[in-house]
């Protein structure tokens, strides 16, 4: 199974594309007023910018499951992001009813061969 996976990750760096794993937002983010600085100091979402702003192709999904609180906390965050200069063409909410909390998604990365 180990060499199964194995093949498939150099499959993807060989084609030049890689795709990152869902990364959860904490939910305490939501237990008090947010500010930009509260914010940006969240290390899922300093590596996932970062990860956003070294490959200009790529694109970050943040995933909800549709309820109401969870719709308005992803479009909290996107606007958060946008405040913040992030490309708000580089950021996409997606519906997706498994998901428990904000699960962010890198897509589009390219690596360099």
């Amino acid at each position: 199974m180990g060499r199964q996976l194995a093949l498939v990750f150099l499959c993807l760096l060989s084609s030049g594309l890689a795709h990152a794993e869902r990364t959860a937002l904490p939910a305490e983010l939501w237990d008090s007023p947010r500010s930009a600085a509260l914010v940006v100091a969240q290390p899922v979402l300093q590596h996932s910018v970062a990860q956003l702003l070294a490959h200009p192709a790529a694109r970050l999904l943040i995933h909800h499951d549709g309820s109401d609180d969870a719709m308005a906390r992803a479009e909290e965050l996107r606007a958060w992001l946008i405040a913040l200069a992030i490309d708000s063409k580089r950021i996409e909410l997606n519906t997706d009813n498994d998901s428990r909390g904000l699960n962010l998604e890198l897509v589009g990365i390219t690596v360099e061969k």
